[in-house]
């Protein structure tokens, strides 16, 4: 894998992200996960090594944008993530936007998490059933980065952006947005 993440730095032009699970088991967000559900405030450290990568790609002059598909009403993990890690991704330079699950079945979404590479490549990611990643399956077919461009492009076209799904959700930032860091 330490190969397909080597790939973040020889992109030119654009990389989005599809992310359709409503659960993640990522080691570097086990513990603020554990502080936001005790209701404790975020150390932003955590959030630093994604935000680096996402300013370095910006200063390139390529971008960087995801869309997350997610079950309504939304679960503890996304609520996380919207609240914490994604408005801090948005300050550095990630579009990142939501498509309720409903909306992708009636558009045909298909389920599974993707990289698309400047429209050429695809990593295609593999979780367990506790949405820890096993492995990722890439491939430059032309057929295959065709149909997941186009599912980029309908994703894109009937997502919501974060900072306008974030209040129609309830929520708010808590780390991200307008820099407000909690200590402790």
């Amino acid at each position: 894998m330490a190969d397909f993440f080597r790939t973040f730095d020889d992109f030119r032009h654009q990389v989005f992200r599809l992310e359709t699970l409503d659960l993640y088991d990522s080691k570097s967000e086990r513990v603020p996960l554990e502080r936001f559900r005790a209701g404790l405030p975020q150390d932003p450290s955590w959030l630093g090594p994604w935000a680096d990568r996402v300013r370095a790609i910006n200063r390139r002059g390529a971008s960087i944008g995801r869309v997350h598909v997610v079950s309504e009403p939304l679960t503890e993990y996304v609520i996380f993530e919207m609240t914490c890690a994604y408005p801090s991704n948005i300050d550095a330079g990630e579009e990142i936007a939501i498509l309720p699950r409903p909306t992708a079945e009636k558009l045909g979404v298909p389920d599974g998490d993707y990289w698309l590479f400047d429209d050429e490549r695809v990593g295609r990611m593999v979780y367990d059933d506790d949405g820890a990643l096993t492995h990722v399956d890439v491939t430059s077919d032309p057929v295959v980065v065709d149909e997941y461009v186009h599912w980029r492009q309908v994703c894109r076209a009937n997502a919501v952006p974060l900072r306008r799904y974030l209040p129609q959700a309830g929520l708010r930032s808590l780390i991200g947005f307008e820099h407000h860091f909690q200590e402790g």
